[in-house]
């Protein structure tokens, strides 16, 4: 197995935004090659670490892509007796004890890229902060992506990728990960446009929205469609207005939490079609 710590792995297998499993020696009763804590990460098609070695490896291994392949795996335990008479798949261990192991699936976490971090921008970053996911903030004023600014994160569960750039943000948009969702509310509406026309044009981009009112709207949609050329089914992927339009309030922290209900709401609605 190649050498790197397991925390090393998983973090390579998120970063790479692919699925993977988290196999660990729970149990141990007499004699077994590795102690209980011994771990191992297991990918599609490579795997990092080892629990000893032989057919609990092997085995392991051929379980945790089983369950890399089903949408809706679950953590699970397995039992080895490690003994001459017991053969197994990949062959007999003899060592004279039992092991448990434990097999956690790592799932691909969502990812949302949020453009604009002024009053309501950093209200929506400071409640998806505290979810599992990858969270994507971009601003091209240096003031609004400060150290100082940003510590309300400082607790953050989300992996948070802060993009202090000059670039145009659109051009952010081609380092995004495939499926990643797209909130659109910078302090420019001309931002706003170029962004949304970017977005249309960038494959694999998960949802898009676009934060604004009903007379924005229609004055970008008519520029998406005479000047960028986009059809109307392709001008509908951009979602406006964003949130649930049961909550109308104007505060940005209201509408950070209408948005980000909407999105959450959006994922489980997506995992329940997956499984």
């Amino acid at each position: 197995m190649p050498d790197m710590t397991w925390v090393a792995a998983v973090a390579r297998l998120r970063a790479r935004r692919e699925t993977g499993v988290l196999v660990t020696v729970a149990a141990v009763r007499g004699h077994a090659p590795r102690k209980a804590g011994a771990k191992l990460v297991v990918g599609a098609t490579e795997a990092w670490g080892s629990i000893g070695g032989g057919n609990i490896e092997a085995v392991a291994i051929d379980r945790a892509r089983e369950l890399i392949g089903a949408p809706d795996a679950e953590p699970e335990l397995m039992e080895f007796a490690l003994n001459d008479k017991v053969t197994n798949q990949h062959g007999v261990q003899c060592c004279g004890g039992a092991v448990t192991v434990l097999l956690e699936p790592l799932r691909v976490v969502p990812a949302v890229a949020v453009f604009g971090v002024g009053h309501v921008g950093l209200e929506l970053a400071r409640i998806l902060a505290r979810h599992e996911l990858d969270l994507h903030l971009i601003d091209t004023r240096p003031d609004m992506l400060t150290d100082e600014r940003l510590s309300v994160l400082g607790d953050a569960v989300a992996s948070v990728h802060v993009h202090r750039t000059k670039l145009l943000p659109e051009e952010v948009l081609e380092d995004l990960a495939p499926g990643t969702h797209v909130l659109i509310m910078t302090h420019d509406h001309a931002e706003d446009a170029a962004l949304c026309d970017a977005a249309l044009r960038t494959d694999g981009l998960g949802s898009i929205g676009l934060i604004g009112s009903a007379a924005k709207w229609t004055r970008f949609r008519k520029r998406l469609s005479t000047e960028g050329g986009h059809d109307d089914a392709t001008i509908d992927r951009i979602k406006t207005p964003i949130g649930l339009p049961e909550i109308t309030g104007k505060e940005p922290a209201t509408i950070a939490v209408s948005v980000a209900a909407d999105l959450l709401r959006s994922f489980e609605a997506a995992g329940t079609e997956r499984r």
